[in-house]
Formats: structure tokens, C-alpha cells, sequence
């Protein structure tokens, strides 16, 4: 049964996806280490799903709209903290940054993303 659903979810994901992380590279020639950004997957498949988030106050200043961007991916991919996802679905790719901890569940995980903005 837990297969039949992943393979469900799974049909859904429309988009692929880039792993990058931050790592220590050791120059062959030089033997000198350095941090650079290294791809961990290529072309992951997955989808992004957006929640539009508005202000219920009533002020004297614009509404406030925010948007929330999950990512929906295999629970086999380990994601870590820092990690620079960027994500191509429906013809565009946007670079995005992984934040908080991913939700992991039996058949799928969600990511909450935000637009990367560059490495803290």
C-alpha cells in the first residue's frame, strides 16, 4: 500500500532539482583545502508548492502579502542545513535557500524554501 502512494505523490512532481552545499575541496595541485560550492544531486525530481499569505490586520499601510514555498521530494534525499536548492518547474529555475527542518514522512518530505539571497 505504502508504495502505491509514494508512487502517487511521486506522479505529481513535475519539477527537478539541484542540491548545492558549502564543502571543503582540496586542490590536487596546490593540496591547499578551500570551501566551494559542490553539487551533492543533479536533476532530483520534485515540486514546489506556493500558499499566498496576507495580512488580516487592518492598518493604515498596504496589505502585507507573503508567500510561503514548500518543496516536495523523495524522504531518501538527506537535505542539509545551508543547503542552496534551486529548482526548475514549469520552465523557470529560481535558486533557493533550505530552511528549517524538513518534515519527513513515510511516503514524501516537505521543505519550507525561501529565495537565496547568498550564503550566510
Amino acid at each position: 500500500m505504502a508504495s502505491a502512494v509514494r508512487t502517487a505523490i511521486e506522479s505529481l512532481y513535475k519539477g527537478l532539482c539541484t542540491i548545492k552545499e558549502w564543502q571543503d575541496v582540496k586542490d590536487p595541485v596546490t593540496h591547499i583545502t578551500s570551501k566551494q560550492e559542490v553539487d551533492v544531486l543533479v536533476n532530483q525530481p520534485c515540486r514546489l508548492s506556493y500558499k499566498t499569505l496576507a495580512s488580516t490586520e487592518q492598518t493604515n499601510s498596504p496589505a502585507l502579502v507573503a508567500q510561503s514555498i514548500k518543496l516536495f521530494i523523495s524522504p531518501d534525499i538527506v537535505v542539509n542545513p545551508g543547503s542552496k536548492i534551486i529548482v526548475t518547474q514549469n520552465g523557470r529555475t529560481t535558486e533557493y535557500a533550505r530552511s528549517g527542518k524538513p518534515a519527513v514522512y513515510t511516503n514524501h518530505q516537505e521543505i519550507i524554501l525561501e529565495l537565496f539571497k547568498g550564503y550566510a
